[in-house]
């Protein structure tokens, strides 16, 4: 048999009924932290035996869906979260989403996308941890304001950020 399941239904675990070929019910619970393509083996769950054997196991191939939020890596969980302008600047506490709820994250001030922070114990079965991976975000709409601030600021704060890139190069 082969069984679709939502992500976090495999991270955490649960119960699923299935229908089988002859019209009956099976309930298969669903371990947390079971993989994509991973066989559950259900011992006399199966077909019936020949003669008078006993039935053989139904074997559960599980296929997992994805997510539109989370990422899984081995037992991490990843997640991109973005952030504005002004709290990569200067830092402070973002909701973030995780796969047993939201929880507030501090971001240090001077973040870059791309930063990774680490949630431990908030991955797969509280093995793994959460990966956050930030994303700067500048507003839609770049008003006069901002413009002449930065336009200032770079006079006597210029720097290159491409600078390493120019000496591997």
């Amino acid at each position: 048999y082969h069984l679709d399941i939502p992500f976090l239904d495999a991270v955490n675990g649960t119960k699923q009924r299935i229908t089988l070929p002859d019209g009956s019910t099976l309930d298969v619970t669903i371990p947390a932290g079971v993989n994509d393509g991973q066989v559950l083996r259900l011992k006399g769950k199966g077909m019936p035996g020949l003669g008078e054997g006993p039935p053989g196991d139904a074997l559960v191939e599980i296929g997992i869906r994805p997510h539109p939020v989370f990422k899984r890596e081995g037992n991490d969980i990843v997640v991109e979260v973005p952030i504005s302008f002004d709290e990569a600047v200067l830092g402070g506490k973002v909701e973030v989403p995780t796969i047993s709820g939201r929880v507030a994250v501090t971001v240090p001030a001077g973040s870059n996308t791309g930063q990774t922070l680490r949630l431990k114990g908030r991955g797969v079965k509280g093995k793994g941890d959460q990966l956050v991976k930030l994303s700067v975000m500048m507003p839609e709409k770049i008003d006069d304001d901002l413009k002449s601030f930065v336009e200032e600021w770079k006079k006597s704060h210029a720097y290159d950020p491409r600078g390493k890139l120019k000496e591997r190069a």
